[in-house]
Parts: C-alpha cells; structure tokens; sequence
C-alpha cells in the first residue's frame, strides 16, 4: 500500500492542489496528520476535498479551535484572528465533519497517526528531550506527526534518538528506509505554511510493501495564496510568511 501523508494544510488551496498534482499516480490511499484549516483563506475549499479524498485524517489543534473557543485563549492574536476568520467562512457541514475528526494518537493500517505528540496532541516534538518523554507512549515502530510544520523526524534506538533531516532546499526528494528495527518518528512537514526556511510546500510518500518513506517538497502558486490572504483581510504577517517559509 502506498500512502500519501499530509498535514497542517492550513487552508491553503494552491499548496494543495500543487501537492496532488506531484504525487498523482504514486499513492493509493491519503492520511493527514491534522490542521486542514487556520491561517490560509481556503478552509471550506480544503474541508471539502479533506471529505471526499482524505481516508482518514485526525484532528489538529486549529481543526479543535474551530468548536472550542476557549483553545483561542492559548493562541497568539495572529493565529486567534484567523481561526475566527476561518470558522466564520466554514459551513455547519464543514464545521460538523471538523468536530467529528478523531484527536490522536489513532493506529492505522499498523502504524500510529497524531497531530503533536502520542500523550498530548499540543505538544511539539521539536527535540530530542521531547521525543524521549513521548517514547513510552509509542504503541507502534513507525509513527506519522505534524504540528511543528518542519519536515523530517525522529530515528529513537535503543540507547541514542538521531534526528531525521528535511529535504534539502536544493533538493525534491529524499529517501529514508524504514527496514531496520529503531522506532521512526516521521513528520511530512507542512503542505499549506513551512516553517523550515524552505517555502515550497511539504509531503511524504510512504510505502508500505517497500517499507520506504520519501519525503517531497514541490512549488506552488506563493503568489496567489497570499493574495487571497490580504484579500480576505486576514493579518498581512500571514501572506509574508508563506514566501519566507518560516
């Protein structure tokens, strides 16, 4: 089975579609690790697709704010202002089917999907210190994570965790194999808002019958996306960050 893992698409449509058009024909299933929504001005856009394409999808801390409004209490006023913007423009549909996303950590197919960290779907496993204090919670040799919207992950061995680095800036693709006996932490990195100094949108392709992740990174209309931000009236700070990728 080859699976397609996304993650904090954040209402970005261009990076999407620019993600589909990569990976078409070398995937036949599609998972996302959370936040189809916040920051971007295509939430109904991405909810809607996430419905008819996506096989299983868990819920991010931006998909959680869009029925609880006390979790805007802990966001910053960027981040605030467009999770109301974002839960304004969305349907009850829309908004029914994010309040019925799973919060992680969920198996699937045998390995383990979570938005943040397995204990807690808010933390960020940005450091080794923060992988050690997930380790007693993974139920599974392989894992899928987003959140910190920085590609590539964790490799844990028995005495020593070995960070996974993203793709290259002057790279596509990267290959990681899976077939030894540490536990791999993945993360695909962000489709709609990187963080790792690398604008192009993120993804991974794993391979379960080769036993192989490879992560992806693809260019997309930056231009139009912020343009449909400013248009929106969504904080301008939002549009700048999707050309530095960070």
């Amino acid at each position: 089975m080859r699976y397609l893992i996304l993650s904090d698409i954040h209402s970005n449509l261009e990076a999407l579609e620019a993600v589909l058009e990569a990976a078409e024909g070398e995937y036949d299933r599609i998972l996302c690790c959370g936040d189809l929504v916040g920051y971007g001005a295509d939430p109904g856009a991405v909810v809607d697709w996430a419905q008819t394409h996506v096989s299983y999808c868990i819920r991010g801390n931006h998909d959680r704010a869009m029925f609880r409004k006390e979790d805007l209490e802990w966001f910053n006023p960027v981040a605030s202002a467009s999770a109301v913007w974002n839960r304004n423009a969305l349907s009850e549909k829309q908004l029914r089917y994010l309040r019925n996303l799973p919060a992680g950590p969920q198996m699937v197919d045998g390995f383990m999907l979570f938005h943040g960290a397995p204990q807690d779907e808010d933390d960020y496993l940005l450091n080794i210190e923060a992988v050690r204090a997930c380790e007693p919670h993974l139920t599974a040799q392989l894992s899928f994570f987003g959140h910190t919207h920085w590609q590539g992950g964790f490799r844990l061995f028995r005495s020593a965790t070995r960070p996974i680095p993203k793709v290259s800036n002057s790279d596509s693709e990267a290959a990681l194999d899976l077939s030894g006996s540490e536990f791999f932490l993945i993360n695909p990195g962000s489709v709609g808002q990187p963080r790792d100094a690398d604008p192009r949108a993120a993804f991974c392709i794993y391979s379960s019958h080769e036993k192989t992740v490879r992560y992806r990174r693809t260019n997309y209309d930056v231009e139009g996306a912020q343009k449909k931000i400013l248009a929106a009236g969504l904080p301008p700070v939002l549009a700048r960050r999707l050309g530095a990728g960070f």
